[in-house]
């Protein structure tokens, strides 16, 4: 037998939910320090360790959501207001619903002109919002499994660029989508 002829065992063991998630938000950490198009300010980029995280929380993410269509009273087409008082035409593309705090929820999703038609973007308000995270609301951004449903993880709220840089033009999270409840998952402010 040479040196060569040795076998390998190597486990393959998937990575752990809540490993994937901080790996995801240690990327982007690095991302905001240091690469082109991050929107910390350059000149606030040495200083910048990383941004605040509420913990991981798997009871926040929500499976197997189907996109439903939109029933609501508004207009399917409309212009959403965006934080620099600008108007960005969007479409109201169907509404996710879950459950959470014993109650059932939901929140509209939405997409914009030149998008693919199948990636979501939903923003939200909570319970945190003005105080622990933006007050103008946090965003998720959906893409489809592979069976079309949606994963709802709250894990993966982000606040808009305008809340690091005001040159940035984020759009307002529409009434339909204020959440009664606390969402303490996803990123929040730094304590004051």
């Amino acid at each position: 037998m040479s040196d060569h002829d040795h076998e390998h065992h190597h486990e393959h063991v998937p990575v752990a939910y809540k490993d994937a998630v901080e790996g995801f938000r240690l990327d982007k950490d690095e991302f905001f320090k240091s690469m082109p198009g991050s929107p910390i300010p350059e000149a606030e980029r040495a200083a910048f360790d990383g941004l605040p995280y509420y913990p991981v929380d798997e009871t926040l993410v929500f499976d197997d959501r189907v996109l439903e269509p939109y029933t609501g009273d508004e207009p399917s087409n409309f212009q959403i207001p965006t934080s620099d008082g600008k108007l960005r035409p969007a479409h109201r593309a169907g509404v996710l619903r879950f459950e959470l705090g014993g109650a059932p929820r939901q929140l509209t999703a939405y997409t914009f002109d030149g998008g693919d038609g199948e990636s979501l973007f939903v923003p939200f308000l909570d319970g945190t919002s003005g105080t622990e995270t933006y007050g103008a609301g946090r965003y998720l951004d959906l893409e489809p499994e592979l069976d079309g449903t949606y994963s709802l993880d709250f894990n993966l709220a982000y606040h808009p660029s305008c809340v690091y840089d005001p040159k940035f033009s984020c759009p307002l999270t529409p009434a339909e989508n204020r959440l009664p409840v606390r969402i303490e998952a996803g990123e929040r402010l730094a304590p004051s």
